[in-house]
């Protein structure tokens, strides 16, 4: 009986006992040559069976690893005819090569975060993963380049010594890389395509009849279609995919047709193909409910990555070991060095999360980096398990401080007035007391005259007595000013804590204000060239007169210590629109930078400390104007000047109409530096 099937065997299928093709495959997955449940199938393997059907020679698939199929292609006498690799573009390997079956390329790969390598230049001093024998090695042979190469027998060691750090860079080829990507999750594609190759049939010099043979029909399965066809079959919908469906219809033919020739003689195998038929659309069935029930998997999983990479703050999973097992790719930080805890004590990320775990308790603290701060959260999730998350809260700290600030200058206000009123009563008592000194000295003039004419060598304190007395007259006069000195700067620090005052708002005119400060600082500004612009007639605003000459003058003052004596220009000016009125105060003095710009209303901040300035002067001023519900705008170029312009709200009153400058009275003013106040 057993011969009896050999010899009809032999009879139905004549090809058997022709020259078998042995075709040499290693690739295990989709599109290019695999196996599922012992069926070899793929692109090359397809191909290469419509090759063999126009030889009218069987094909016989033989599966080794690549290392092994190269070798025996430089073997005469190996059982290995053609095998199926990658070359170089204009670049042929040794051995018998085919025409190209179907473009490829190769480009690095690198861990997330990494930056993207757009040439080989940006390779130099990397260590770069390449894979024995593969088009890469064979191209790198004849380009070397200026980086290290580690040799490794498969893509994947390449993509898992980049996981350990052990290498910079894989360059692997795409089908490959596109199959191991999900599998390593913190791999990315990090170039263009480097290296651009094909997939030729490649065969021992002995075997090169065969592979003209196999060229010829290559080249007919183009013209007819058919390599069309496989193209689309296998790459069109650009996703590696199969088609076990037909492998098993083909499989099903073939169990019939053997079952119908040896029904002559075997009742047996009928039931053999009925229960193989059985099977594979059990297992057909089997498959689709596991793709189905994958892909929900993967849509899950999907999901899930998405919204974890969509977390703005760092999260990473830590366990005992310090061992890194999920994180969103924003824990870069976590092993910065400069990291430390904002009381300023140096922070151990391995000691605190092994305190977490073990205790059960998380940990929470302020970081700090560089000018940076974040919150550092450690929780544990599993007995050997901790999350780490890192939120920014760089803006919350800077509110914190500015409130503390603030309360700081609160109670500085408070605290000022009552100094303010401790040191008025004695300066009082000395400018009292100095008035009564100056009168008694006009009244003793006379008396001390007389006596040195009775006594010509009368000494007081050890000086000639007009000598004496001019002294006496000149040194209260400095106790008097400096008394009073102290009693502006009191004042200025009382003003700065007062209330708001707006109660005791009513119409005044700009004008007169300016006129008022004009007549106040004469004795300043007799030194400078100063110009007056008054707006006609006289904007009105609703305000206290006395505080804004106050404004006024300070203003002056400061323009007048800006500006060199002589050679100074200060012009003044008030203006109108429908709407607004205001003054501006304008000088060609020394100007301000954009450091002292910022902070020139900031209580006791002055560049004159060395020259008396208390810091007050515009802060009060800056207060005066939020009673007033205006506003102050500086510009100001340093050794060109500064300009600063008051604008309030416009008092129409019936019968008076506040008119717009003219266009003679404007004056166009160009700053590098500027700063517009709301007080």
């Amino acid at each position: 009986m057993k011969y009896l099937l050999c010899l009809l065997l032999v009879i139905s299928f004549p090809s058997l006992a022709k020259e078998t093709i042995v075709f040499g495959v290693h690739s295990t997955t989709a599109p290019l040559e695999w196996r599922d449940n012992g069926v070899d199938q793929g692109f090359h393997v397809e191909l290469m069976n419509s090759i063999g059907h126009l030889l009218d020679r069987p094909i016989m698939v033989r599966r080794k690893t690549f290392q092994q199929l190269m070798t025996d292609m430089h073997d005469i006498h190996s059982p290995i005819d053609v095998v199926a690799v990658v070359s170089p573009i204009n670049k042929r390997r040794e051995l018998s090569q085919s025409d190209p079956i179907y473009a490829t390329h190769a480009k690095a790969f690198t861990l997330q975060g990494e930056d993207y390598i757009d040439n080989w230049s940006d390779l130099a001093g990397k260590r770069v993963a390449v894979k024995t024998g593969a088009f890469v090695d064979v191209f790198l042979r004849d380009q070397p380049q200026d980086f290290t190469q580690v040799k490794v027998d498969l893509y994947e060691t390449g993509f898992q010594k980049l996981i350990t750090k052990e290498v910079d860079v894989v360059l692997a080829e795409n089908f490959v890389a596109r199959r191991l990507q999900p599998k390593y999750p913190s791999v990315r594609s990090a170039s263009d395509a480097l290296i651009f190759g094909a997939f030729t049939f490649v065969s021992h010099p002995k075997d090169a009849a065969l592979l003209h043979e196999i060229n010829d029909a290559l080249r007919q399965l183009k013209i007819s279609g058919e390599y069309d066809r496989l193209v689309n079959k296998w790459f069109g919908m650009g996703r590696e995919k199969f088609d076990i469906t037909s492998t098993h219809k083909k499989m099903l033919i073939l169990s019939i047709v053997i079952s119908i020739i040896s029904a002559i003689g075997m009742l047996y195998t009928i039931s053999v193909s009925r229960s193989l038929k059985f099977r594979s659309e059990a297992l057909a069935l089997e498959l689709q409910q596991r793709e189905m029930a994958e892909q929900k998997i993967r849509s899950l999983s999907h999901q899930f990555q998405a919204v974890l990479n969509g977390i703005p703050h760092g999260m990473t999973i830590f366990d005992k070991q310090m061992q890194c097992l999920w994180s969103n790719d924003n824990n870069q930080l976590l092993s910065h060095s400069k990291l430390h805890c904002v009381d300023g004590t140096p922070f151990d990320l391995a000691t605190s999360v092994k305190s977490v775990i073990t205790s059960k308790k998380s940990f929470i603290a302020d970081m700090g980096y560089l000018a940076q701060y974040w919150q550092m959260q450690i929780h544990p999730i599993t007995d050997e398990q901790a999350v780490v998350l890192l939120e920014e809260n760089t803006e919350q700290q800077h509110l914190r401080q500015a409130n503390d600030e603030a309360s700081r200058l609160a109670s500085l206000g408070e605290l000022s007035a009552g100094i303010a009123h401790e040191i008025n009563n004695p300066t009082g008592i000395i400018i009292h007391s100095i008035a009564l000194f100056s009168e008694a000295m006009k009244d003793l003039q006379p008396a001390a005259d007389y006596y040195q004419q009775q006594n010509p060598f009368w000494l007081v304190a050890g000086l000639d007595p007009q000598a004496a007395f001019a002294e006496i007259s000149h040194s209260t006069e400095v106790v008097e000013e400096s008394a009073k000195r102290i009693s502006r700067i009191v004042n200025d620090l009382k003003r700065y804590a007062l209330p708001n005052l707006a109660s005791n708002h009513q119409a005044i005119g700009l004008n007169e204000v300016v006129q008022v400060a004009q007549r106040l600082t004469a004795n300043q500004l007799k030194r400078y060239q100063v110009r007056i612009e008054l707006a006609e007639p006289s904007p009105k605003i609703n305000g206290d007169a006395q505080q804004l000459h106050q404004v006024m003058i300070n203003l002056i003052q400061n323009a007048c210590h800006a500006t060199p004596p002589g050679d100074g220009v200060i012009l003044i000016k008030t203006f109108s629109t429908d709407t607004a009125a205001g003054i501006s105060v304008q000088d060609n003095g020394s100007g301000m930078d954009k450091a002292t710009l910022k902070r020139i209303t900031e209580p006791f901040f002055t560049t004159r400390r060395s020259h008396g300035g208390s810091g007050l002067g515009l802060s009060v001023c800056s207060r005066i104007l939020k009673e007033h519900h205006g506003h102050m705008k500086v510009t100001s170029t340093v050794n060109e000047g500064s300009c600063f312009s008051l604008t309030f709200s416009l008092l129409v009153q019936e019968g008076l109409d506040a008119s717009p400058m003219t266009d003679s009275n404007r004056q166009e003013h160009t700053n590098n530096d500027s700063k517009e106040l709301n007080p």
